[in-house]
């Protein structure tokens, strides 16, 4: 009775495993990137701020379904044999066959787990990918040198580990690479003129003074010396800021970081500088 009772118990922890939620399902996921990605990341390479390659995990790790791998189909085939030799009275056989299928039950069980570790930095990886694309297409590589830099060191740093098989260290470095762009915006839409051609003074009173206090400009006419300073050699007469002519085109250059592009026109509606 003892060992027919020490059979069904470790019978009864197997079953409780093989009834676990099914999990073949769930695919090991490819994590390259589509074509489109690849494409993005590619062209952004040429800028030199990029990650250094398209990631793709490879060669794929184990079957496709995870519970298709060699100790699931052991524990199945011992656990036949387990019921059969039950049936047939030979209780030692069978707890023998029990346990060994118990064993493999525990090994499939860790095999499973270190899939979905794969699949998870694998998924990770992929999510920063198309991230950092995403970003190089709104021109965050430009508007955001910082944080961009710090996503494609931690993404490169994502792939390194996964080659190491340090897959939760992989997680991580891509999850920093996603944070890192967190806060950045999508497309700037129309961006400031980076560029003025001075008008006639009867037209629009055109001075440093007034030309950095136009909204498009700085907002604040007491920064006028910030555009002589960076227009000194267009002048005339560089050593007198009240004299510039009409047709001169001004550089307006970025005081706070700000993203500025092409030469004003008057037909535009530009963002007020902030």
């Amino acid at each position: 009775m003892n060992r027919k009772y020490t059979f069904v118990l470790a019978f009864a922890l197997l079953w409780g495993f093989l009834l676990a939620p099914d999990l073949s399902a769930r695919p090991i996921t490819d994590g390259s990137l589509s074509g489109r990605a690849a494409g993005a990341v590619s062209s952004g390479a040429a800028r030199g701020a990029t990650p250094s390659a398209v990631f793709s995990p490879g060669a794929q790790r184990g079957p496709r379904n995870f519970l298709n791998n060699e100790y699931y189909r052991e524990s199945v085939r011992l656990t036949k044999l387990a019921q059969e030799t039950y049936d047939y009275g030979d209780f030692d056989l069978a707890r023998e066959y029990a346990e060994k299928a118990h064993e493999n039950a525990r090994l499939s069980d860790e095999y499973i787990a270190l899939q979905l570790k794969i699949a998870e930095a694998v998924e990770a990886i992929a999510a920063a990918d198309q991230r950092i694309s995403w970003a190089i297409g709104v021109g965050a590589d430009r508007r955001y040198p910082r944080e961009f830099a710090v996503a494609a060191a931690s993404r490169d740093s994502a792939v390194s580990y996964y080659g190491a098989e340090s897959w939760d260290d992989a997680i991580a470095a891509a999850h920093r690479a996603i944070n890192a762009l967190a806060f950045v915006e999508g497309d700037p839409g129309i961006l400031l003129p980076a560029q003025y051609r001075v008008r006639p003074w009867s037209v629009s009173r055109d001075c440093f003074w007034n030309i950095a206090g136009r909204s498009w400009a700085y907002g604040d006419s007491f920064l006028w010396s910030r555009l002589y300073d960076a227009n000194r050699s267009k002048l005339s007469d560089p050593g007198n800021p009240n004299l510039i002519h009409p047709g001169t085109v001004l550089d307006i250059p970025s005081i706070r970081g700000e993203e500025r592009e092409g030469l004003w026109n008057e037909d535009t509606e530009y963002p007020a500088f902030r």
